[in-house]
């Protein structure tokens, strides 16, 4: 997914956030917003936003000395994601159509985005969404590939969400490869916070290389790449990989809610929407 014009005050609003995270020094953040302005002005409109997202979080970094911002935000979100999780297991156990219900659980810790605008709940969401109708809703075919499946990947979104993340690998019932940033980016899920979200006890997890807020193929380890060509169910959640991964050459299964307006539109939804989404490719000869 390439840039749209809407996104350049995107980044500056996320500078802005993440400077006022990692310190409280006006002057550093000034500078933090006049290295972002200039960058933004000679970026490409065919990058994606991913691309971008990193360069305004290294200048974040560089600027303040701060290597992880979010670091204790993000245990806090872990911490309190986890304490509900007998309930979510629970819900999953008690449902009907339990692959179904892990699905909506893991799409509802898809809240759990600083990278956006937005305020959230994460128990009065869950509610929401184990009730939300679809916007797109392609369930059939997810069932239909993890049937053959032998090998999946699932590329991870936010901390937090992670834990979420956790109940639907469960419920998978396969073999799980879990893929996580490189480096700490707003509050992307590291290999420290998988562990800290119990995702070793489900999961293999692995480095994918990437240190932006989304899955940048040119960017990831050999590794990753072996693991997202050869799979044969790819997963990714959130709105960062979709950016990343939207015009990928290989099937890929998205699960996200639309926070941003701009990919709302790109999928022709409405903002808020609950997307489990596959991502066909076939070769034009």
């Amino acid at each position: 997914m390439k840039l749209y014009l809407d996104c350049i005050p995107c980044f500056m609003q996320q500078a802005l956030r993440a400077g006022r995270m990692a310190t409280s020094d006006e002057k550093k953040i000034k500078l933090i917003l006049d290295k972002t302005g200039e960058m933004v002005s000679t970026i490409s409109m065919h990058a994606t936003p991913a691309e971008i997202g990193m360069k305004v979080y290294r200048i974040v970094s560089e600027v303040t000395g701060v290597r992880d911002p979010y670091k204790h935000i993000k245990q806090q979100h872990i911490s309190e994601t986890k304490a509900i999780y007998p309930e979510l297991e629970k819900i999953v156990a008690d449902s009907v159509d339990k692959l179904l219900t892990a699905i909506r659980i893991a799409i509802a810790g898809n809240v759990i985005d600083l990278g956006v605008k937005k305020s959230f709940n994460i128990v009065k969401d869950v509610k929401y969404i184990l009730k939300q109708e679809f916007a797109v809703f392609d369930y059939n075919a997810f069932k239909s590939h993890l049937q053959k499946a032998e090998s999946i990947l699932f590329i991870g979104d936010n901390a937090g969400e992670s834990v979420f993340d956790k109940i639907l690998i469960k419920e998978l019932r396969k073999p799980v490869k879990y893929a996580v940033r490189s480096i700490p980016i707003i509050n992307d899920v590291t290999m420290e916070d998988a562990i800290a979200s119990g995702l070793d006890e489900v999961a293999e997890l692995f480095d994918s290389g990437c240190k932006s807020p989304g899955i940048i193929l040119n960017q990831s380890t050999p590794e990753f790449l072996e693991i997202f060509n050869s799979s044969d169910l790819v997963i990714s959640k959130g709105q960062g990989n979709f950016e990343g991964l939207s015009d990928c050459n290989r099937q890929v299964f998205f699960l996200l809610k639309t926070k941003c307006p701009i990919i709302s539109k790109h999928l022709g939804v409405e903002d808020g929407s609950i997307i489990l989404k596959e991502h066909e490719f076939s070769e034009t000869i």
